[in-house]
Formats: structure tokens, sequence, C-alpha cells
């Protein structure tokens, strides 16, 4: 049983969370140079990262490789992640085009199809992600979102979401080597 001022705390943190509004990546509808995944990563394009921690300590930098096609109407995007640690890891995401705005996603290490969305110069989708911390495995909820630049460069940032909480970000920059 809650006491009184339990409850009353839990009810002004339901408002104020109901009362955050979050951007929808159909915000950006319209606006420029208008992104598409399927042209953005055909062929290989490079990317440097770095994740950080809840208090915004860089805890890991790393690159990325991606290999870019379309087969059969599927967007193949095959990732070779290098850490400065030197661990390596893949994912190889699927993507199937719905309709203009919309893509359904899949990857190896990803639990279930994602939908995705793309408007104007901005990509979004959610997925879940199991992430190795020390000797555990986390759940998080990956909360990503990609912006085409006017040179071309693709910035993207995830927020490692639990129980809705932020707990880590990851910072992205794509450019395209060989279109």
């Amino acid at each position: 049983m809650k006491t009184p001022v339990q409850a009353a705390v839990f009810a002004l943190l339901v408002i104020f969370l109901a009362g955050c509004s979050s951007i929808d990546v159909e915000d950006y509808a319209g606006t420029e140079p208008r992104l598409d995944i399927a042209e953005y990563f055909s062929g290989t394009t490079r990317a440097w990262g770095m994740v950080q921690d809840y208090s915004g300590e860089v805890q890991r930098r790393f690159t990325v490789t991606i290999d870019g096609r379309v087969e059969n109407g599927t967007l193949i995007l095959d990732e070779d992640f290098e850490f400065a640690d030197g661990e390596t890891d893949r994912r190889v995401w699927r993507f199937e085009r719905i309709d203009e705005h919309r893509w359904e996603g899949t990857a190896n290490d990803v639990e279930g199809p994602v939908v995705a969305r793309q408007y104007g110069h901005a990509f979004h989708m959610n997925y879940p992600l199991d992430v190795a911390i020390g000797d555990r495995t986390v759940n998080f909820t990956m909360d990503d979102w990609m912006y085409l630049q006017p040179d071309g460069r693709l910035i993207n940032r995830t927020a490692m979401k639990k129980f809705g909480l932020t707990l880590g970000e990851i910072t992205l920059v794509f450019e395209r080597v060989d279109p």
C-alpha cells in the first residue's frame, strides 16, 4: 500500500512524463537534403563513433565499415565494427521497403522485426539489443536517429534506454567512401 506522499510523488511523475512531448520523424518531412537509406548506404560507408555512459563519460570508441547493397529488393547493410581496445563485432541488417517512408528491418543480434521510418533528412527506429557489460548482458531499447547533413555526412545519435531512462548514448558520423 502506498503512503499519501508516495501516491502524490507517483501522480506528479506520471503528469510530468505525460507532458513530455517527443519528436516524431514526420516532423522532418520536407526538410533537405532528403535521406533514403537505400541510396545513402549503397556501396561502402565508413563511420566513427563513441559510446558514453549516463554521465557523459566516453566508455568506448570504434569505427565501422559498412558494405551496403540491394539484393532482390532487400537492402543489406553488412557492418564490421572495430573497437579501440581491439575487439571486433559484426551486425548484418536486412531492410525491406514497406512504402516511401517505412522499412522493416531485421539483424542477426536484434530480436524480431524493427519498423523504421524516414522523412526529409531524418531516419528513426527503435529496437531491443542485448549489450554485454562486464560479465553480464543488459537488454536495452535503442532509440536510433540519423540526420543527413548538407555535406553528405550522416550523424547518428542513439539513446540506450532501460525502463524508459537513458543510461547511455552512442554517437556516430558516417561518410560515404564508395557510393
